[in-house]
């Protein structure tokens, strides 16, 4: 009996760790699909304010959720066939023109203003070095990663499509999903937790809007900088589509997204058109950042849950290295349903001990 009891043991916990392996593996497998599923889920929560809001003007809610999806896969589906076409055309004439931008940076002014203001840099030995570069490319190499980036793109529109649909189902069920979940909660807990997980619904809805919210301003205001106004004052900027692009996406990330959008628009500005272009746009853009953080922002995240800046910082990057650009997008949303969980129940306990 003592030497069964030991080795009855040591299987159990054999077949314990076992069992813990198959399931962190299975949802490695499935982390494609749970990414998409906690996508979709937070686009309605961003969704479900709207809806609440038609609510209390006296609308049924079956009306307001139709108004709701009818208007928000419109706008998709604007974006969708309005900027995409222009994005992939910028993109096109962008690759063709690397061969001027080199041979600008070799013999023209670029090469000029760079060895002037960065001596340092060696900007000649640098090109030389690309230059040898290009020339011992593996061309067949790059047609492989080229046809990897379209089924990367097709797969990117795949999973779209996907989270399009399960947003427009997480939206319509709202209120039944919500219900299920409430009943696995003891009848003597259940109160707190509805107060809880709805405060928590209504906090993480108001922070997708309004992340949405800055990137279509973005968004809107970089297409009519960069492609209207600035050229009327002769400050010409190619692929402002492209850009403005660029900079919706990347104020979709909170705090990282928008400077790093910027940096990369100013310097592709710079490599395109460069330095008097680029300057307007760095400064047109360290204008915005300001604006963004200091007026348009607050006033925007007004009713979201405050997340601090090193948090913001850490959960984008933990995001993004588990789950790429979505787990990105997902980060802060989830930081930000920790910290008022953290604020609501834990907090209130320990100052109860």
């Amino acid at each position: 009996m003592r030497i069964l009891n030991p080795f009855r043991a040591g299987l159990f916990a054999g077949l314990g760790v076992l069992v813990a392996i198959a399931i962190g593996g299975a949802v490695t497998s499935l982390g494609t699909v749970l990414t998409y599923v906690g996508a979709a889920l937070f686009l309605a929560l961003g969704l479900d304010p709207i809806i609440s809001w038609l609510e209390h003007r006296k609308m049924p809610r079956w009306a307001a959720i139709v108004i709701v999806l009818v208007v928000f896969a419109g706008v998709l589906t604007g974006l969708v066939f309005a900027i995409i076409p222009v994005v992939v055309d910028q993109v096109n004439k962008a690759i063709a023109a690397v061969p001027v931008v080199v041979e600008r940076f070799t013999n023209g002014d670029v090469a000029v203003w760079l060895n002037q203001t960065f001596p340092w840099l060696n900007v000649q030995q640098m090109l030389d070095n690309l230059l040898e570069w290009i020339g011992n490319l593996d061309y067949s190499q790059i047609g492989i990663g080229v046809l990897n980036f379209g089924i990367t793109i097709v797969a990117g529109l795949a999973g779209a499509l996907i989270i399009l649909i399960l947003t427009i189902y997480f939206t319509a069920s709202t209120t039944s999903i919500k219900r299920a979940l409430y009943r696995l909660v003891p009848a003597s807990k259940r109160p707190i937790f509805i107060d809880i997980a709805e405060e928590v619904s209504a906090s993480v809805g108001r922070f997708v809007m309004g992340q949405g919210a800055l990137g279509i301003l973005n968004g809107v205001l970089s297409s009519l900088m960069l492609g209207v106004v600035f050229p009327l004052f002769g400050l010409q900027v190619d692929y402002w589509a492209l850009l403005a692009f660029i900079a919706l996406l990347g104020s979709l990330i909170p705090l990282v997204g928008t400077i790093s959008a910027s940096i990369i628009n100013t310097l592709l500005v710079l490599l395109f058109n460069g330095p008097p272009s680029a300057i307007a746009v760095g400064v047109y853009y360290l204008v915005y950042m300001q604006l963004e953080g200091y007026v348009i922002g607050p006033r925007i995240m007004a009713d979201a849950v405050k997340v601090p800046g090193p948090i913001v910082v850490i959960a984008t990057l933990a995001g993004g290295a588990l789950l790429g650009l979505l787990g990105a997008l997902i980060a802060l949303p989830v930081a930000a349903a920790i910290i008022l969980i953290i604020n609501r129940v834990v907090v209130p306990r320990q100052d109860t001990l």
